[in-house]
């Protein structure tokens, strides 16, 4: 594997409208974030994703783009924009933006042209299909609920959106449309953005002629996977696309990237990939259901372990994963991964120091360096999710009850990582003197970054360690490169790995409440990360407390003698 310049780096993403507002209308913007990047480069940040900020009507909260060369006036002026850019660069920072690409907005220029002349040039940008009386073109069920096609206004025709109906799904089966994609991401790279996280790049590619499948619920859709198993040729669009564009710029670019098979991996992440990276999303998506999140299993500690180890096995050396706790499309993940009822400091470093460890770019979501977790939610009109909405109706229509559905929609909310950053104590956490436009979590209070700041044992701190962990020149070849080797792998609640590289390192997890004993293949002779003040230790053996973590250097090749 060729070495690059970002694979010793750390990611943070930032949701702009719940970050920080400068200005008091409840909105983030980006002044707001230029205000924070001493805070983030102190933190030890080298990368930051911003989610969308361009012109958005924000039906999907900035997903669905009216102009891909425009900032939105919510969030700030193109000026900002280029201010972030320069002022992140003094500090060491390079800027992401989110590529949206399979879709624009319904008020996109492209779109409303469409709409003048569905047979012209703009027409075909999207699919359209002619409209059937009683018939569908085709049963997908939207990632959103109900179906993927809707009436073209003002004519006979319909078009289609795997997401939301204000999110048009673009053709990239026309040369046209990719040309101006790649003509706009090379506009940002010149304004001197470090790269891209690609959104929903899989779903680019259809497989043609688009036709119905097998429906898996009552309303008679079927889920959009259904096709994208099928689709073909997606490496056509994506070899392009990084040959007209990242490549010449050397430019970072991570993949939101599902179902992958194994041997696709070197084609996506391999020296020559499409992208930089991608994200694991398996313990994201464990446990899910074509039914519904109230078909959801949920995750245990084991689970948990096999899904990191799985997706480090299937990648090893090809590549560099991008390693996610939670992201903006998710639950917080304290609240998702640490068994219900055990949140606390311990558990939160533990999970952190687990996932931090492995080998890949570690990506941390805002919030998270301070253990945020999942809001409570009293009624679905507080709910903005349009995903969670959908979810409500289809838990009552299997039958659960408005508190029932409410309880499920409560857990798996995107909602639950967008509410505001919480800086401090004072109102509304600290993140605008207005009115936020969606709830504070109210545990802020005891939960912000002023408190944690001036915390040494706080998790915030912790997460400081492990960034200047990684970043250590001693043990920064073995943390980046190093190959990662699971141990003990059949114990119960305990995730254990080595790294090695020039130094061998082993992440100890105990990922429960009560105790549990290790014995140590050999003695250590460093504790370079430990969530308590304590070792336990005798003869060899490790007492590990509740939810203890410890990062060790072990002895190598005689180093040491005994324990």
């Amino acid at each position: 594997m060729n070495k690059k310049w970002w694979h010793d780096k750390v990611a943070y993403q930032i949701y702009p409208k719940s970050f920080y507002d400068s200005n008091g209308d409840g909105i983030g913007d980006i002044p707001g974030i230029i205000s924070k990047l001493d805070y983030l480069a102190d933190l030890g940040i080298d990368i930051l994703w911003l989610s969308p900020c361009y012109q958005s009507p924000l039906a999907d909260q900035g997903y669905d783009i009216s102009d891909y060369y425009s900032i939105d006036p919510r969030f700030g002026t193109m000026e900002d924009m280029e201010r972030l850019i320069a002022e992140a660069k003094k500090r060491g920072i390079c800027i992401l933006m989110d590529l949206v690409v399979n879709h624009c907005s319904d008020e996109h220029e492209w779109f409303r042209k469409a709409c003048e002349d569905p047979d012209g040039k703009y027409g075909k940008y999207f699919y359209l299909r002619d409209k059937k009386e009683g018939k569908l073109p085709t049963n997908w069920r939207s990632y959103f609920g109900g179906p993927v096609w809707e009436d073209l206004p003002g004519t006979d025709k319909q078009y289609l959106h795997v997401f939301h109906r204000k999110q048009p799904d673009l053709n990239w089966e026309n040369p046209e449309v990719r040309e101006e994609v790649y003509k706009n991401i090379n506009w940002w790279l010149d304004k001197g953005l470090g790269g891209f996280r690609i959104d929903a790049i899989i779903n680019i590619k259809k497989a043609l002629p688009l036709r119905d499948y097998e429906p898996d619920r009552e309303d008679g859709l079927c889920s959009i996977g259904a096709m994208l198993k099928e689709a073909k040729g997606i490496g056509t669009f994506l070899g392009e696309m990084r040959d007209r564009t990242f490549k010449k710029y050397d430019a970072f670019a991570v993949g939101e990237v599902f179902n992958e098979k194994p041997e696709e991996i070197p084609e996506f992440i391999g020296d020559d990939g499409y992208f930089s990276s991608m994200f694991d999303f398996n313990e994201a998506v464990f446990g899910g259901s074509e039914k519904g999140w109230y078909d959801t299993t949920p995750i245990t500690p084991d689970d948990y372990k096999k899904c990191c180890f799985d997706a480090q096995a299937k990648v090893g050396s090809i590549g560099f994963l991008s390693n996610i706790i939670e992201n903006h499309d998710e639950p917080r993940g304290v609240s998702r991964y640490i068994p219900e009822g055990d949140c606390c400091t311990e558990s939160k470093k533990m999970l952190a120091a687990l996932n931090f460890m492995l080998r890949g770019l570690p990506f941390i979501y805002q919030g998270q360096e301070l253990g945020m977790e999942n809001v409570p939610i009293s009624s679905i009109d507080e709910v903005d999710d349009i995903s969670a909405r959908d979810e409500y109706r289809v838990a009552l229509e299997a039958g659960f009850s408005p508190d029932e559905a409410l309880k499920i929609v409560s857990k798996y909310s995107r909602d639950n990582a967008r509410t505001p950053m919480q800086w401090s104590a004072e109102t509304n956490a600290g993140f605008t003197t207005g009115t936020p436009w969606l709830k504070v979590n109210p545990n802020y209070t005891s939960i912000n970054v002023a408190a944690q700041m001036e915390d040494e044992d706080s998790i915030y701190a912790f997460y400081k360690k492990l960034i200047a962990l990684r970043k250590d020149p001693i043990y920064k070849e073995t943390i980046v490169y190093g190959a990662l080797e699971p141990v003990w792998e059949e114990r119960h609640n305990l995730m254990a790995y080595y790294r090695k590289g020039e130094r061998t390192l082993l992440v100890a997890g105990n990922y429960q409440r009560d105790e549990q004993e290790v014995k140590l293949p050999a003695a250590y002779k460093n504790v370079l990360l430990n969530n308590y003040h304590d070792i336990v230790e005798e003869n060899g053996t490790i007492t590990l407390h509740g939810y203890q973590v410890l990062v060790l250097e072990m002895c190598i090749q005689g180093e040491c003698t005994g324990f």
